[in-house]
């Protein structure tokens, strides 16, 4: 055990959020995207999963480590909801809230359409798949 490191972040995780540059994506989803399938076209190929974790807990956690892009005008881009793109579920809220607590501002993200933010987290770094079965916590999160 590490002194001041969220028990969360396990070593792969801490190995994958190490590794990354500045402007990598960071692919953050839930139980329900294809994570297997896309970790592998990502720099890394490497999937993280959090089984049994809430989207918040996981973000929360990498977010004690993880420097936000200040350069990008869109750090954080999630997936829109097929059936109402102008909706926010409430997990996006959630996690949206825990990154502005964590960054110290609000955040608005960039939206994606389902086969764009697919196609964008197939370019990412790696892939952290948290246990959450809530539809649309699908999360790229840009390295500063």
């Amino acid at each position: 055990m590490l002194k001041s490191i969220d028990p969360i972040l396990t070593p792969d995780l801490l190995w994958l959020l190490a590794s990354m540059g500045h402007g990598d994506d960071l692919v953050v989803v839930d139980a329900n995207f294809p994570a297997t399938h896309i970790a592998r076209t990502t720099s890394s190929q490497r999937l993280i999963q959090l089984p049994g974790m809430t989207m918040e807990t996981a973000v929360r956690a990498i977010m004690t480590l993880y420097p936000l892009d200040d350069f990008d005008p869109d750090p954080v881009r999630v997936m829109m909801p097929v059936d109402d793109p102008d909706r926010v579920p409430d997990i996006q809220r959630a996690v949206l809230a825990e990154i502005a607590g964590a960054v110290g501002r609000p955040v608005t993200p960039g939206k994606l359409s389902r086969p764009d933010f697919y196609r964008a987290a197939a370019g990412g770094f790696g892939v952290v798949q948290v246990g959450d079965a809530r539809g649309y916590g699908c999360f790229l999160i840009r390295k500063g």
